[in-house]
């Protein structure tokens, strides 16, 4: 029973460092946490009536629609997305996501940035600012 101090002091030791996150996230986190930024639309796509589809259905799932785009313009050679609500697009992101969100910065910047991610849509496609 002599090693009852040493192992109430172990597991005190191991307890802390495995819920300091979780105590520092409680305790800092909160100040440090913000909103998603919102993105800066254009005047065009302001005053466009629709998008592809709604607002948050674009913010989830914006990659995988451009995706499936991908793949029926490459492998299926179909070069017209009609979407629900029947309108027709052309399954482009140079030709129809940027005609409407030209400005990369101020549009998909900042909240890829803010999600640390990095897409790859540019490995193919050229920014904006060049096209203009």
């Amino acid at each position: 029973m002599n090693d009852k101090n040493k192992i109430i002091t172990g597991l005190v030791i191991f307890f802390l460092v495995v819920l300091f996150p979780f105590w520092f996230n409680l305790i800092f986190g909160a100040a440090d946490a913000s909103t998603a930024p919102e993105p800066e639309l254009t005047e065009k796509a302001e005053k466009a009536e629709t998008c592809v589809a709604e607002t948050e259905h674009m913010r989830t799932e914006h990659m995988q629609i451009l995706d499936q785009w991908r793949d029926t313009v490459v492998r299926d050679g179909q070069r017209i997305y009609v979407a629900e609500n029947g309108k027709e697009y052309d399954p482009s992101l140079s030709n129809t996501c940027m005609d409407c969100h030209s400005n990369k910065e101020k549009f998909c910047d900042r909240c890829h940035n803010y999600a640390s991610v990095d897409p790859y849509c540019w490995d193919c496609h050229t920014y904006p600012e060049e096209t203009e």
